[in-house]
């Protein structure tokens, strides 16, 4: 599975920044960057941790409030933090990914990322943005509604952050530096997580190692879930609990309910679970497994938490609530698509007075891309152990992105393009074929750093198709800077005849981050209004660039 990027970097507005919310609280944060020794399943290895942590500490705020991080790297590696989700209307340079929008935190050194959170509430989270180090470098991001301000549903008793990620027993910058030498797929993970945590259903995992949510009858807590896994899309139940879906990517929905739900990289979701209304003498296991129809290799396992009661009567060994009898869900077969199918069809903006959908009704612009795994020769004398001895290699519309020396924004911004990154990204593929039929025959793709350059205020259309050219996959994409809404999706080829007639533009569900489907087809919307961005879509070696056009010598001026 490629984990793809759509990343969009707002030229800094200072003057803009410091009007906008001038009453707001300021939130300050210290991240310290640093070496941490951590033990699971049996195997110690030094990790890169913010604070020491693992996960990493959750950054609270209010909707309206200004937030500055200062990043101190004492880690070994260059660092450098995306925070996910928020839109950074005006303050690019504090979106986070290296030799995007900023060189990065070398060794020894550190960055102040300040930022203003407008129109936003809910969970986010933030990550490095470099390398795999998000694997273990990543942490919630809480955004509360404004003072005074209250949930367009019921308040709930409690709110937990849980994160769903994973972990390798070996060095994940030891797993991806092979990978790339060798042009591979990366090795697989030895266990997912909650909370960094294993859980009681792997071999050699301590009763430390599980994750606990301890619980009250009758009372409904807020389960804020994140998916931090590198590469997969995770099933998510608790065993004879349903779980309300009201919020996804920050942005509230139409709430519906479901006993297991669906998660891609990078996309969060707040849930409401309803605990049963009277002590029910047992314990229950949050679990999380992967959807994958992928012919490659992947972690087939599950991570399992346990929902707790509380005793309203203690005594003796009952304290500790290991002589329960315990419960596991029911979870999807791991390659059921027509379940994730059916869940994504019931995501709908709630499309209120209070919170409108602004869909854009006419398109300025139109984008077909391709989205798949191709392949590179193999070097000269070079042993690689892609397909066919080559080297596998991500791309859209059959360019695979190559990562500036220099940050695409700092060129940008100082009018230094040139040499940098070329405005001649193809907006369809030059060579259109059956994408999810028989593969052509020459599946090399070519390199390039390259982008698209749009207008400011520009309603954007863009259709991304997977190709089956080496195996259909699921690809997350996620774009930054920006929400955008899913107007339509399917499985087979787009059909621009057809398949238009059938996007819902009244209420579809607005988001950050969405899976282009296994052998199918995703539509967004979104409308370019983030003044001197650039924005890009970035995957395991494949990327293309889009931006909304201040001109070169414009970042950063103020929207007309």
């Amino acid at each position: 599975m490629v984990f793809s990027h759509l990343v969009v970097v707002a030229a800094v507005a200072m003057l803009l920044l410091a009007a906008m919310g001038a009453e707001a609280d300021t939130r300050k944060y210290q991240f310290d960057v640093q070496m941490t020794s951590v033990t699971r399943l049996c195997s110690t290895k030094s990790i890169v941790t913010v604070n020491g942590q693992y996960p990493g500490p959750t950054l609270f705020a209010r909707e309206g409030d200004h937030v500055e991080v200062t990043v101190v790297n004492h880690s070994p590696y260059n660092m450098s933090i995306h925070w996910h989700g928020i839109r950074q209307l005006f303050s690019g340079w504090s979106d986070g990914p290296s030799y995007i929008t900023q060189c990065p935190i070398q060794p020894g050194q550190s960055y102040v990322y300040r930022f203003h959170i407008v129109g936003q509430r809910g969970t986010l989270w933030w990550h490095a943005h470099i390398s795999w180090l998000r694997a273990t470098v990543h942490g919630p991001i809480v955004i509360l509604p404004p003072a005074g301000v209250p949930y367009p549903f019921p308040a709930p008793h409690d709110e937990v952050p849980l994160m769903l990620g994973e972990w390798w027993r070996n060095d994940t910058e030891a797993v991806i530096a092979q990978a790339l030498q060798t042009g591979g797929g990366p090795n697989i993970s030895d266990a997912y997580t909650i909370n960094g945590l294993p859980g009681p259903l792997y071999n050699c995992s301590s009763a430390q190692e599980t994750f606990r949510l301890k619980v009250k009858p009758g009372k409904t807590y807020m389960l804020r879930l994140i998916n931090a896994a590198l590469n997969d899309e995770l099933f998510f139940s608790v065993a004879n609990h349903s779980l309300t879906v009201v919020d996804v990517d920050a942005v509230y929905v139409k709430p519906f309910t479901v006993d297991t739900l669906v998660i891609a990289p990078g996309q969060t979701s707040n849930v409401l679970l309803a605990t049963k209304p009277t002590y029910p003498g047992a314990r229950y296991y949050m679990e999380a497994r992967p959807y994958t129809n992928t012919q490659g290799t992947f972690d087939n396992t599950t991570v399992a938490g346990v929902l707790e009661y509380e005793d309203p009567c203690p005594s003796g060994a009952a304290k500790t609530n290991s002589h329960l009898p315990v419960f596991a869900p029911d979870l999807p077969q791991i390659n059921d698509t027509n379940f994730v199918a059916k869940y994504t069809a019931k995501l709908r903006s709630l499309a209120s007075a209070d919170y409108p959908a602004a869909v854009p009704q006419e398109v300025d612009r139109r984008f077909f891309f391709t989205v798949g795994l191709g392949t590179h020769p193999c070097a000269v004398n070079g042993t690689c152990q892609g397909p066919n001895g080559s080297r596998f290699a991500a791309s859209i519309n059959n360019v695979s992105f190559v990562l500036p020396t220099t940050a695409l924004l700092q060129s940008h911004f100082a009018g230094k393009s040139r040499g940098v990154y070329a405005s001649n990204f193809p907006a369809f593929p030059l060579m259109p074929f059956n994408y999810t039929g028989a593969p052509p025959n020459n599946t090399n793709v070519m390199n390039g750093t390259k982008v698209v350059v749009l207008p400011f205020g520009a309603s954007v259309e863009l259709v991304m198709q997977d190709t089956s050219i080496l195996g259909a996959e699921s690809h997350p994409l996620h774009l930054h800077g920006f929400n955008f809404f899913v107007v339509g999706q399917g499985f087979g080829n787009f059909d621009p005849a057809k398949d238009p007639a059938k996007f819902n533009l009244v209420d579809p569900v607005e988001r950050n981050t969405v899976g282009v489907p296994a052998g199918g087809w995703v539509a967004i919307r979104f409308l370019a209004d983030n003044p001197g961005c650039v924005v890009h879509a970035l995957s395991p070696g494949g990327a293309h660039e889009l931006g909304p056009e201040n001109g070169v010598a414009g970042a950063g001026r103020q929207p007309p």
